[in-house]
């Protein structure tokens, strides 16, 4: 993985964490819409986080293989995320 590994695990941790207070929330009864906007927080978080693995891909194994000339295999792997996205 060519990512900052200290930024994507801060982000992973403090994930994490909010995951732990969601399920202590779930624990305690909380209030539905409360729970729901820390759903969001993570799922913003974990986005967050893959933007920056991706980017990371991009400009280092992507732009290596572009300049090898067979950048087809490439394409490829990201076609292939994207349709996992779009499902």
């Amino acid at each position: 993985m060519k990512a900052d590994k200290t930024e994507v695990l801060l982000l992973l941790k403090t994930a994490k964490g909010h995951i732990e207070g969601i399920m202590r929330m779930v624990e305690d009864d909380r209030y539905c819409m409360d729970i729901s906007n820390q759903i969001f927080a993570v799922e913003a978080l974990m986005r967050k986080t893959n933007n920056v693995v991706l980017k990371a891909h991009l400009l280092s194994c992507v732009r290596d293989t572009a300049k090898n000339g067979d950048v087809d295999k490439k394409i490829d792997e990201l076609v292939s995320l994207f349709n996992t996205l779009m499902k």
